[in-house]
């Protein structure tokens, strides 16, 4: 049985939900977890995160995962180049003996901490910072554009990286011993909702407006957005920013929207930047738009549920899990055209691409699927057939495995 250590960051540093009492992760760590506790024959797995206070802690998270939250002073965080957290994980690590280190993720003290292991090491890139850089850029010397640094420091000190498409593969694998590109896993429950929206879509239940006959819509739970209607609705998840181009896409929609009933439902986090400032106006004087905040995962699962399509406007993505999510869902996808996306969303077949800088193509993609239900209904099965095949957790465990165990041989 091989010892894994999976460096992971606990959610409730990162929200600063300290008063919290179980430790919760990123979509895509926890969906990989579920597939370690399936593998409970081959992995025993040590989920380690640093938390800047000290919070409860179960001592497993399954019967084959433990888990280890490490207090680590403010002091040893960024502003020290997560010194604190290197030698915290170093001493943990010494007492858990693994064979392998996994650092998900290079955003915060994972990527660091798991580059200075003295053990055969990991990472997986879940955002790459360098890109986004690019892209959107970063204030010099923000907290981002230390993490982009950093992420350049430790790319290469690592004996493989997990690369979760190809897009990502491209960009690193000059300076990455190995890599691999294995997609995020899904949440299984996400897939038990595809199932039974495929099924309903295959029965022609689902109908042109996205309502489901013979059900009853359920409620908003969130009190800054409606209730569901018997209009299509049009999700958007991602954070209110200008990388994520929520402003453009809607005024994309405005001439649509004249002749073309629709909800369009936004959620995610905000800030107090001016981009955050004109979406606020912009959703204030369109009845069409409505913004409910953040959202968990049984949020957005009851979204999916009565959801026409997901749309992701987005300039720049690695691995969107939303995009994931919504294809297990049996959700119709439209989304850009850019970075890995088109590895999870094949035009005309699994969902449809468009230009995120086109206003013209924004609006286009949607009007096609709020005009051809038949279109929509055959791209969500497409896209939940797909999403079993090659995001179930199960899958991606395994795969997991057959690297772990690669690199051991390499290494040994």
């Amino acid at each position: 049985m091989l010892k894994i250590a999976l460096l992971v960051p606990d959610n409730r540093e990162i929200s600063r939900q300290y008063s919290l009492v179980d430790p919760y992760f990123g979509t895509a760590p926890t969906a990989l977890m579920d597939g370690f506790a399936m593998l409970h024959n081959e992995l025993e797995v040590h989920v380690i995160s640093c938390t800047q206070r000290k919070m409860t802690a179960p001592v497993k998270l399954a019967p084959n995962i433990y888990f280890h939250s490490l207090h680590v002073p403010k002091i040893g965080w960024l502003r020290t180049g997560y010194q604190g957290c290197v030698s915290a994980i170093r001493k943990k690590l010494k007492e858990i003996q693994p064979d392998l280190v996994h650092a998900q993720g290079t955003e915060r003290d994972c990527a660091i901490s798991g580059a200075f292991a003295p053990y055969p090491r990991l990472l997986t890139i879940h955002g790459n910072l360098r890109l986004i850089k690019k892209q959107v850029g970063f204030k010099p010397f923000s907290a981002m554009w230390f993490q982009a640094l950093i992420e350049g420091f430790v790319m290469p000190r690592f004996d493989g990286i997990i690369c979760i498409t190809h897009y990502t593969k491209r960009a690193v694998e000059h300076e990455a011993t190995q890599t691999w590109v294995v997609p995020n896993a899904v949440d299984p429950t996400f897939l038990e909702l595809g199932e039974k929206r495929v099924e309903k879509c295959e029965s022609g239940k689902i109908k042109s407006d996205g309502v489901i006959n013979d059900v009853a819509m359920p409620p908003s739970h969130l009190s800054g957005v409606p209730p569901l209607t018997k209009v299509p609705i049009i999700l958007v998840v991602a954070n209110i920013d200008p990388r994520k181009n929520q402003n453009d896409f809607i005024k994309a929609l405005d001439s649509l929207a004249k002749t073309t009933p629709f909800d369009v439902r936004f959620f995610g986090r905000i800030g107090d930047d001016d981009y955050s400032q004109e979406f606020l106006s912009l959703i204030a004087v369109r009845p069409w738009c409505h913004y409910g905040g953040m959202i968990g995962r049984e949020e957005l699962r009851k979204e999916f549920d009565g959801a026409t399509l997901l749309a992701l406007p987005t300039h720049e993505d690695n691995c969107p899990m939303v995009v994931l999510e919504a294809q297990a869902a049996g959700v119709p996808v439209i989304a850009s055209n850019v970075g890995g996306v088109p590895e999870l969303v094949t035009d005309g077949d699994t969902g449809l691409l468009f230009d995120s800088k086109s206003v013209e193509s924004m609006h286009n993609a949607v009007k096609k699927i709020l005009n051809h239900p038949e279109l929509a209904r055959e791209l969500a099965i497409a896209a939940n057939h797909s999403a079993k095949e090659r995001f179930h957790s199960a899958t991606i465990a395994f795969r997991h495995l057959e690297i772990y165990t690669q690199v051991l041989n390499t290494c040994s």
